[in-house]
């Protein structure tokens, strides 16, 4: 599930356009961003947003990665990414 703090109408032509096989919550008031600590509220790169941020959860509800960029163009790697979901796997 993807995260997202934008209005939901933006949300919704971006899904129907790449048809994304994932769910999108949209975070209009900003509650979930400010609860992980990922909300930016100025800064250079942008204001009223989020970081660029990955948490893997397992089923248990147990956060075992976590990574959040220090820049809105910053993105962990896709090896970063699969290294990470196959360590979860394993626990």
């Amino acid at each position: 599930m993807a995260v997202v703090a934008q209005r939901s109408e933006k949300v919704r032509r971006y899904i129907e356009e790449t048809g994304l096989p994932f769910n999108i919550l949209v975070d209009d008031d900003r509650e979930v961003i400010k609860a992980y600590g990922v909300w930016h509220r100025i800064g250079l790169d942008a204001w009223d947003i989020s970081r660029p941020a990955l948490f893997l959860i397992d089923q248990a509800g147990v956060v075992r990665y976590v990574y959040v960029a220090g820049w809105q163009h910053e993105f962990a790697t896709q090896e970063e990414i699969r290294g990470q979901v196959l360590k979860c796997r394993e626990k």
